[in-house]
């Protein structure tokens, strides 16, 4: 468990970071060529920990269910979005939002069971806990 809090923190301050990182970028080169800039380069650096730590084969990729081999995509659509959320708002509030929303949606696949994911009905706590949150995005962007 506390290897999982460990990552789940990393990935959120490199979630701020690149989202950052992009959106500074973005204003010298545009969005898209930042965005080809960091998939790119994100597709070299795992090509190389792949050709490091693992046997190169995709033999398994036929027992993958085709929706989900579109992560790259929706990767380009989150970077793209994340820049313009930021540009547009800023980086607290933009990551503000972005996390809750993904927090919101995690709660519905959960809930209704989508993608293969456990069936988790909420109790009164968590479903404040999510109300207190979207309550805090309100409060939080009136200052």
């Amino acid at each position: 468990m506390i290897q999982g809090v460990i990552f789940s923190i990393l990935a959120g301050i490199m979630v701020s970071l690149q989202g950052i990182f992009n959106t500074r970028a973005s204003e010298h080169i545009g969005l898209w060529h930042t965005n080809v800039l960091v998939h790119g380069s994100g597709f070299i650096l795992a090509l190389i920990i792949l050709i490091a730590v693992n046997k190169v084969t995709f033999a398994n990729i036929k027992n993958v269910n085709p929706y989900y081999l579109i992560g790259g995509i929706l990767g380009v659509i989150i970077v793209f979005s994340v820049m313009r959320g930021i540009t547009a708002l800023g980086a607290s509030y933009s990551i503000t939002i972005l996390i809750v929303t993904q927090i919101l949606a995690n709660a519905l696949i959960n809930y209704f069971g989508i993608f293969g994911e456990h069936v988790i009905h909420f109790s009164w706590t968590q479903i404040l806990g999510l109300t207190f949150m979207i309550i805090g995005i309100f409060l939080y962007q009136l200052t």
